[in-house]
C-alpha cells in the first residue's frame, strides 16, 4: 500500500497525542500501587466505561469479525453476541459488589471470600496462570492482527512489528498506570472509532461493491441473516442455541468474564464510587456491542465481493507471508482503498486500537503478578517504590513473552476458540461464589483443573484426528466441569464461619444464599434488590439488542423491523432509567 508523509504525519501526531497523558500520569502513577493498578479509586463512570470499550477494541477484533462473517454469514456474531447477557448481569448483579469490595485486585478477592491453604494458593496460582499464561496469548492474538495488518499495509515483516509494537507499549504503560491507560484509552478509542467509519464509507464506494443497496443487493441472503439458517440444525445450534443457552453464563473470556474479571474487574475497583462503576459498565457494555459491530461487518461483507476467495487476497498482496493469509486477514487487505490522510487516519486508528489493548493488559498482568504473587509470597515487607519498579521491570517481561508466543499462532478465530476452550465451564462459579456461602476455595481448584484437562484431551484428540466438534465439546466440557465443582462444595471443608462473617459485613451480597451467614453478622439486609437487578438486566438486554439488530434493518432496508425494534428501544430504554434511578437511590452508605 502507498503510505504518503501526510499519513504518517498523522500517525506520528496520534503517538505523541497519546503519549502525552502518560507522561502527564507518570509522576502520580508512581505514588503507590493503588495509584499505579485502580487509579486511587477515583475515575469516573464515562472514563471506565470508555476505557473498557477502547480496551476491547484491539486490532483482531474487527479482524475476528471478518474471520466469522466469510466462514458463516453475520449470524457466526452470536459466538460474541451472546456475552452481552455475561456483560448486563456483571451491571446489575456484581458491579456494586465488586466496588464495595475494595480489593486492589480481583485475586485479592480469594482471601477475602475464602480461608485456608486453598486460598492462599487458588490467589497465587491463577497470578501466574491469568497474569502470565492466559494474558500472554491474549496479547499474542492481538500481536498477530497487529503483524498481519502491518504485514499488509507496510510490508513489514512480522519480527518488526513485534519489536516496534513492544518497545510503544513498554514504554507507556510501564510509566503511565492506571490513570494513563485511561486518559489514554479515551482518546484513541476516539481515534480507532473514526477509522472504522472511514474504512466502512470507502469499502462501500468500491466499483465491486457499489454502494450499500448494491451490496446488499448482491450478497447471499444466508450471509447477511441476522439468525443463522433453522434449516441447518447443525449451526444453528453452535452458532446460536449454544452460546445463548450455555457459553455465556459457562465460559471464563476476557472482557465477558460471568461475575466480571480481569481488567473489567480492574475498571470497577477503579471507580470513585459503586454507582460509577455500575454506569461505566453499562456504557461499556452499549458501546461494545451496538456502536462498534456494524461498522466491521459493512467491511467484512464487502471483502466477500472484493475477495471472494483466500487466493484473490494472496495475488493482491505477493508479498505477505503465506503462513499469515488467512480469512481475518480480509480486514486488512480492505483498506488499501482508503485515500492518503484517511490511509493515516486508519493507521492511527489501529495501532490506538492496539495500544490500548495491550498497556491495559500489561498493567493487568503486571497487578496480578506484583500484587498476588510478588508482594503476597515474595517481597511482602517492600516499599511501595521497590514495587513500582519490580511492576514496571514485569511489564517489559510479559510483553516479551507474548511476542514469543505470537510466532505460534495462525488465526484470530483460532485464538478465540483456545480461550473459549480453556476457560469453558468455570463460569457458574464465578456467579454463584457471590450468593452463596457454600462455595469454597476447592471449588475453584477443581474447576480450573477439571476444565483445563478436558480441554486438553480434546485438543490431543483433535490432532489425531479424533476431533469433536467445538460446541460438543463445550457442552460436555461445561457439565463434567460443573458436576466436579459441584460435589466438591459438598465434600470438602466450608470457608471458615469468621471469613464468611467479615465478607458478609464488608459487601452484603443478597439472595437467600447467606441467609445463616446473615443471622450471624447481624448488619440486617443487603442494600440490593433482586427483582431490581433482573429487570434492569432484561430491560438493558433488551436496549443494546434492539439498538444492534435496528440499526441493522435500517441498514438492510427492512423498514417494518427497523420500526419494530424502535419501539422495543424506547420501552426497554424507559425501563432502564427506571431501574437506574432505584438503584441510584439505593447505593450503600457514602458509596452513591
Amino acid at each position: 500500500m502507498h503510505i504518503t508523509t501526510l499519513d504518517w504525519v498523522i500517525v506520528v501526531a496520534s503517538i505523541i497525542l497519546s503519549f502525552l497523558p502518560a507522561l502527564w500520569m507518570a509522576r502520580r502513577a508512581g505514588k503507590s500501587t493503588a495509584e499505579f493498578f485502580t487509579s486511587g479509586r477515583a475515575a469516573p463512570w464515562w472514563l471506565i466505561g470508555v476505557s473498557m470499550v477502547a480496551t476491547t477494541f484491539s486490532t483482531d477484533t474487527p479482524n475476528l469479525v471478518t474471520n466469522l462473517i466469510r466462514e458463516k454469514g453475520v449470524a457466526n456474531n452470536w459466538l460474541w453476541w451472546a456475552f452481552l447477557l455475561t456483560g448486563m448481569t456483571t451491571v446489575f448483579f456484581y458491579a456494586r459488589l465488586w466496588r464495595r469490595s475494595g480489593v486492589l485486585t480481583d485475586l485479592e478477592f480469594y482471601e477475602l471470600r475464602y480461608s485456608g491453604r486453598a486460598a492462599t494458593f487458588v490467589r497465587g496460582f491463577r497470578a501466574v496462570y491469568l497474569g502470565l499464561f492466559f494474558n500472554c496469548v491474549i496479547m499474542a492474538s492481538v500481536n498477530l492482527a497487529a503483524a498481519k495488518i502491518a504485514n499488509v499495509m507496510l510490508g513489514w515483516p512480522m519480527w518488526q512489528t513485534l519489536v516496534i509494537c513492544a518497545g510503544i507499549n513498554v514504554a507507556f504503560a510501564a510509566t503511565s498506570g492506571l490513570w494513563g491507560v485511561l486518559v489514554t484509552d479515551f482518546i484513541q478509542f476516539g481515534i480507532a472509532m473514526t477509522g472504522s467509519f472511514a474504512a466502512a464509507y470507502f469499502a462501500l464506494k468500491q466499483p465491486q461493491v457499489g454502494g450499500l443497496q448494491a451490496l446488499i443487493a448482491h450478497t447471499d441472503p444466508k450471509i447477511l441473516n441476522l439468525l443463522p439458517d433453522f434449516s441447518d440444525w447443525s449451526m444453528t445450534l453452535a452458532v446460536l442455541i449454544i452460546p445463548l443457552t450455555v457459553q455465556w453464563w459457562s465460559v471464563w473470556y476476557p472482557g465477558a468474564e460471568p461475575g466480571g474479571g480481569s481488567y473489567i474487574a480492574q475498571r470497577m475497583l477503579a471507580a470513585r464510587t459503586e454507582n460509577d462503576a455500575l454506569a461505566g459498565t453499562l456504557l461499556f457494555n452499549l458501546a461494545h456491542y451496538a456502536l462498534r459491530s456494524w461498522p466491521w461487518i459493512i467491511v467484512a461483507l464487502s471483502s466477500i465481493l472484493v475477495y471472494p476467495t483466500l487466493g484473490d487476497i494472496a495475488r493482491t498482496f505477493p508479498y505477505v507471508d503465506p503462513k499469515l493469509i488467512g480469512h481475518d486477514m480480509a480486514y486488512p487487505a480492505m483498506l488499501r482503498f482508503l485515500p492518503v490522510g484517511f490511509m493515516g487516519l486508519m493507521l492511527a486508528g489501529m495501532l490506538s486500537a492496539y495500544v490500548s489493548t495491550i498497556s491495559t493488559h500489561l498493567n493487568w498482568g503486571t497487578s496480578y503478578l506484583v500484587h498476588d504473587l510478588y508482594r503476597r509470597f515474595i517481597r511482602p515487607d517492600a516499599t511501595e517504590k521497590h514495587y513500582i519498579v519490580v511492576g514496571r521491570l514485569t511489564t517489559a517481561g510479559l510483553m516479551v513473552v507474548a511476542a514469543l508466543i505470537t510466532l505460534a499462532l495462525d488465526t484470530a478465530s483460532q485464538t478465540f476458540q483456545l480461550m473459549m476452550s480453556v476457560g469453558a465451564g468455570t463460569g457458574l462459579i464465578y456467579l454463584l461464589r457471590w450468593f452463596w456461602w457454600r462455595v469454597n476455595a476447592w471449588c475453584e481448584i477443581t474447576a480450573m483443573v477439571s476444565s483445563f484437562l478436558i480441554a486438553l484431551g480434546f485438543f490431543v484428540a483433535q490432532k489425531m484426528g479424533m476431533g469433536v466438534p467445538v460446541h460438543l465439546a463445550l457442552v460436555i466440557t461445561v457439565a463434567t466441569t460443573t458436576v466436579v465443582w459441584i460435589v466438591t462444595a459438598y465434600t470438602t471443608a466450608p470457608t471458615d464461619r469468621a471469613t464468611l462473617v467479615r465478607f458478609y459485613r464488608l459487601v452484603r451480597p443478597m439472595g437467600p444464599g447467606w441467609d445463616r451467614v446473615r443471622e450471624e453478622a447481624g448488619v440486617g439486609g443487603s442494600p440490593d434488590s433482586f427483582a431490581q437487578s433482573l429487570l434492569g438486566w432484561v430491560c438493558g438486554c433488551c436496549v443494546v439488542y434492539a439498538a444492534l439488530f435496528g440499526v441493522g434493518s435500517l441498514l438492510y432496508g427492512r423498514t417494518l423491523q427497523a420500526t419494530t425494534w424502535a419501539v422495543v428501544l424506547v420501552v426497554s430504554g424507559a425501563g432502564l432509567i427506571h431501574v437506574l434511578r432505584g438503584m441510584s437511590a439505593t447505593a450503600a452508605p457514602g458509596q452513591d
